[in-house]
């Protein structure tokens, strides 16, 4: 698996397709040696080869930054050029990908030059959101472990609203994107009761209740304070249950950050879950 998943990929090769020439395109190729695999007489065309090169990989290329991966070589590529593809579609989505990928982007502040126009003071830059050397924070693991799970154990309307929710994310539609996660968030847990024989008449709310007092032993840890009877001491599943229904945006905090929060929190703490009903004994 590499470094960046296959839509960061292919919106960097569109950024970069949206703001160079055929001719320049043609250089980077030779620069990164994949002439022979570039090529195409549209720019849909050049983003296509140039896409499936970077995701082929091989060899290492050289840019200013030094020796690098050929795919990363097409992010950095893409981030020069973030003053003049921060409005486009493409740009958003390759923002959308690395948040997924663990990266979050920079963006320098603007100030005037001296014919009033706004121009980058410096480069857009890449910086990893968690250690990279942290066990169990990969995203893309995470993603990849329960989805595996969730179709391992035919959780097929989690797995529905789980789809939606990455695909939303992927195209910027962060408040699609919080909807779904709520109704996974919300699905999972009646789909694993429902395994587990409990009643599939109860709301959500008693299915919790039986996964924290209805088994044996319970699939929820009031010794964890992951659930406890009528909800208190703020349990954490009904205190993330609760985040993920707050009633409006608030000022000052980015609808962007908080969604990739969301996500994240939510893939986390399936993956904890599906993994114990994975293991049992139930």
């Amino acid at each position: 698996m590499g470094e960046f998943n296959r839509m960061t990929v292919v919106a960097a090769a569109e950024v970069i397709s949206d703001s160079y020439s055929h001719s320049e395109i043609d250089v980077l190729e030779v620069q990164w040696e994949i002439e022979d695999r570039g090529g195409g007489n549209s720019k849909s065309a050049r983003v296509v080869s140039l896409s499936k090169a970077a995701i082929q990989g091989g060899h290492t290329v050289y840019t200013e930054s030094g020796q690098v991966s050929l795919e990363r070589a097409v992010i950095e590529k893409a981030l020069a050029n973030w003053s003049t593809a921060k409005d486009a579609t493409s740009w958003q989505k390759l923002k959308a990908g690395l948040r997924f990928d663990g990266f979050e982007i920079i963006e320098p502040a603007e100030v005037d030059d001296m014919w009033g126009k706004r121009v980058p003071r410096a480069p857009a830059t890449l910086v990893r959101m968690l250690p990279s050397y942290a066990p169990g924070l990969d995203m893309r693991e995470a993603g990849n472990e329960v989805i595996e799970l969730l179709k391992k154990h035919s959780l097929t309307t989690a797995e529905g609203h789980l789809s939606r929710a990455m695909s939303a994310f992927q195209r910027g539609e962060w408040s699609g994107a919080n909807g779904a996660l709520r109704n996974f968030l919300e699905s999972y847990f009646n789909e694993i009761a429902d395994l587990l024989k409990c009643d599939p008449t109860l709301d959500s709310r008693q299915k919790r209740d039986f996964l924290g007092a209805g088994l044996t032993p319970p699939f929820l840890l009031a010794d964890y304070n992951e659930w406890h009877p009528g909800g208190q001491k703020s349990p954490f599943v009904q205190a993330l249950m609760s985040r993920m229904h707050p009633h409006g945006g608030h000022p000052g905090l980015s609808e962007e950050e908080d969604a990739t929060f969301r996500l994240q929190i939510n893939l986390v703490t399936a993956r904890l879950f599906l993994r114990r009903l994975d293991r049992g004994p139930y």
